[in-house]
């Protein structure tokens, strides 16, 4: 697995997903590829971020931290997008991003890499998996290969969702991910990047 690059491509609002981005980057520098973790610009309204004490903290505190940019994607031999869950779907930050690629798509720069995704709700229930199959669709397009967990290890079985990772924070902005998360991550991330490296 040594010498694959992955990019990790992600919005956070009140930092949930940030920290589970945080996380798959020390999981996939443990297991030796190089890492790019990349924010996805906001763009919600300043008034919208004032409203949520969380969301304004986590974005001053984030504000000066690389942004993404479409050369990460096409450096990467894998990608792992992470988005909060938006009505079942995609934030519109991430989807944004991922909308400005239609050049690195047209020129199959975006194919033939491994790709998964990662999510947060408030809830159990509050659409991570339509999100997360929501956002395959784009890959699908890209012609790249989703690497999803399924159940290729027991501990998917704890955490229960085989098409990426996902975590629910209760409502909390600041709920902490477990144990069980920090396992689901960590499976993610070693096997994104070993299949990104037979992809390579």
């Amino acid at each position: 697995m040594a010498d694959v690059k992955l990019a990790i491509i992600y919005y956070s609002s009140t930092g949930t997903i940030h920290a589970m981005a945080q996380r798959l980057s020390e999981a996939a520098e443990k297991a030796g590829a190089e890492v790019r973790v990349r924010q996805v610009p906001e763009l919600a309204p300043a008034e919208a971020i004032a409203s949520n004490a969380a969301w304004s903290q986590h974005f001053d505190r984030t504000k000066d931290e690389p942004k993404a940019a479409a050369d990460d994607v096409v450096w990467a031999d894998a990608v792992l997008f992470g988005t909060p869950t938006r009505y079942g779907n995609v934030s519109s930050q991430l989807k944004q991003f991922i909308d400005s690629l239609g050049p690195q798509w047209a020129q199959g720069r975006l194919a033939n890499k491994a790709y998964a995704g990662f999510t947060a709700s408030m809830t159990e229930h509050g659409g991570q998996e339509s999100t997360l199959l929501a956002l395959y669709n784009t890959i699908y397009h890209f012609g790249g290969v989703v690497v999803a967990p399924g159940y290729t290890d027991p501990l998917k079985f704890a955490d229960g969702n085989p098409y990426g990772v996902s975590h629910v924070t209760g409502g909390s902005n600041d709920a902490p991910l477990t144990e069980v998360q920090f396992a689901a991550l960590d499976h993610l991330a070693r096997r994104v990047v070993s299949i990104g490296g037979k992809l390579r």
